[in-house]
């Protein structure tokens, strides 16, 4: 079957919301990108909400044909959106005010109670949820304990490698954990600066079914458009190696 692709539009909404504008539309973003093979769309509702605005989340409910997979802090204000929204995934990440992006994956050592208070929440009003958490064998068994049928690992470090050495070391360290948390029977997913040359490496790692992916793809898009992004990361994730 190979590796899903779900496709972050966030950055259309942030070149949106530098004129305060109406375009580009994150909702078109979304249609074609499904349209050209996607399985389905992510979005990060930010508590400053710096790019995907709370009437993005609404028209992505009704435009979506796959899943739409919504990252959010664990904030009561974030649990009062997906509540209201009904997402088919959220994903719960780190938030700070003053990052670009989302940094790093969830501390579960120092916030396994919260991230589990926040788990119980969205189970009992039938939302599934996914964890966006570093690759490293402790947290994926805090993971394992919490219960949780998915989690994303931040590729951050996969992502900054750029000799041969750190290419293989951390190919080979997402490759461990991956098979760790499929013993657990724990789901696979991966995202961060996963670009369409690095995407080719997650190919041989048989245990990742869907990658996030955002800033990439929409670069490519402003200059060759979204249809040719998407085809194109496709054919990186699963295409020749």
């Amino acid at each position: 079957m190979g590796i899903r692709l779900s496709v972050n539009i966030d950055h259309v909404a942030t070149l949106r919301q530098v004129r305060r504008a109406r375009d580009p539309e994150p909702m078109a973003a979304a249609i074609l990108a499904e349209l050209a093979g996607a399985c389905g769309i992510t979005v990060h509702i930010r508590s400053d909400r710096r790019h995907i605005q709370e009437r993005d989340l609404y028209l992505l409910r009704e435009a979506v044909r796959g899943k739409l997979n919504v990252e959010a802090a664990c904030t009561p204000d974030a649990l009062k959106v997906m509540n209201a929204l009904r997402p088919d995934q959220v994903t719960l990440v780190p938030e700070r005010e003053e990052e670009l992006t989302t940094e790093g994956g969830l501390d579960l050592k120092s916030q396994q109670a919260q991230v589990a208070e926040y788990l119980a929440l969205y189970a009992e009003a039938g939302i599934p949820v996914s964890l966006f958490i570093n690759p490293d064998a402790e947290t994926v068994k805090i993971a394992g304990k919490l219960g949780v049928k998915t989690v994303e690992f931040n590729t951050l470090a996969f992502g900054a490698a750029t000799t041969p050495g750190a290419i293989a070391d951390e190919t080979r360290r997402l490759a461990e954990v991956a098979k760790a948390a499929a013993r657990l029977k724990i789901e696979v997913h991966v995202g961060h600066d996963i670009t369409y040359q690095n995407a080719r490496l997650l190919q041989g790692i048989k245990e990742i079914e869907e990658a996030s992916i955002g800033h990439a793809i929409v670069a490519r898009a402003v200059l060759a458009g979204m249809d040719r992004a998407v085809r194109e990361m496709i054919s990186a994730l699963n295409g020749e190696a």
